[in-house]
């Protein structure tokens, strides 16, 4: 048994809460909302997860201590926005080589740093590691089966965390491509937010699939660039993520896609959805890391239009439909299939 202390209290800290204690661990959830933790301790239900009851031997607290103190791994659950203040605030009590596993999915919009390297910036001492994967917060509370992927700097960081998560209904794979993994959750939800837009357009079924397919070209291209490896976007935190996130009515992404599709304003799809919409978050960072690394990424730059240039969503699939003509994958050269014949 381990002792784990989960820092997040929203849908997916307690998804994973509930996973971890139904795997025999100790855990203790902290918020730093003391409604929520007064939710949690009375209901033993968190109001995201209706019906999902929590074990009464779970302990909810507003003290980063007790969620830290004296815990084999630590899991950092905390919207994007909040990570770099919230490991601020962990800091007197992270011990040395604390091992830190994070769940969330951004980019920070004004460093352009992932999540990881922010807390290995305001937590040098620690031992960061993520995990990621399509696995949305109501399905793994129910025990759905699921799988994801484990990042970490060595391979026994990562077999340690994948041990620790393993079941019959949630199983971990590991990499060690930190950077890799966290681009593609983070991108994935701006190419999301444009699924939902073709959704509420009235879209069909062929728009969604050239979403996806050149939405992850687009993840690679700039992924690749910043050093990421390509097998990465081939599996769970990549083309995986993408998929379910485009496609399930759980993404609060492609929710707000869909209002915005309709003609809601940015402010107006995320009160209606209410709850952190990561890819409105990311799209500014994920554009200027576009900009920074020289890498064409025109769905994303639509996307941008939309959320913050007033475009309209309709105009911005035109864009993309009458972009310049191009071949599909620069790598596929025509000399190279100059022998084949029909």
């Amino acid at each position: 048994m381990a002792k784990i202390g989960m820092i997040g209290a929203g849908s997916w800290g307690i998804a994973l809460s509930l996973l971890l204690y139904n795997n025999g661990h100790k855990v203790t959830v902290w918020s730093a909302l003391p409604e929520e933790i007064k939710e949690l301790n009375e209901n033993y239900e968190h109001h995201t997860l209706p019906g999902v009851k929590l074990p009464e031997a779970m302990v909810f607290t507003t003290s980063l201590e007790e969620a830290m103190k004296e815990k084999d791994l630590l899991v950092t659950a905390v919207p994007s926005v909040f990570v770099r203040q919230t490991a601020v605030k962990m800091k007197p009590f992270c011990k040395n080589k604390q091992v830190i596993v994070n769940v969330a999915k951004g980019i920070e919009e004004t460093t352009l740093k992932t999540l990881s390297e922010i807390l290995e910036e305001e937590l040098p001492e620690a031992n960061v590691a993520v995990l990621s994967g399509p696995s949305h917060a109501e399905e793994v509370s129910r025990g759905l089966p699921t799988t994801c992927v484990t990042g970490a700097r060595d391979l026994k960081t990562a077999e340690f965390i994948q041990n620790i998560f393993m079941s019959q209904v949630f199983r971990v794979y590991t990499s060690p491509d930190i950077l890799g993994i966290e681009l593609g959750a983070a991108l994935k939800n701006v190419i999301a937010l444009a699924a939902g837009i073709a959704d509420g357009l009235g879209y069909g079924d062929n728009t969604k699939a050239a979403l996806i397919t050149r939405g992850i070209a687009e993840i690679a291209r700039l992924g690749i660039a910043m050093g990421g490896k390509f097998q990465t976007f081939c599996g769970l935190s990549g083309i995986g993520d993408l998929i379910v996130t485009c496609a399930s009515m759980h993404s609060r992404n492609r929710r707000a896609g869909i209002l915005i599709g309709k003609g809601y304003t940015m402010d107006e799809a995320m009160k209606e959805v209410k709850m952190v919409v990561e890819g409105v978050y990311s799209a500014k960072a994920a554009l200027a890391l576009a900009e920074k690394y020289q890498v064409p990424m025109p769905i994303i730059e639509q996307v941008n239009k939309v959320l913050f240039c007033h475009e309209s969503a309709a105009e911005a699939v035109k864009e993309l439909m009458l972009r310049d003509k191009t071949i599909e994958n620069s790598d596929l050269l025509w000399e190279d299939f100059s022998s084949f014949s029909i």
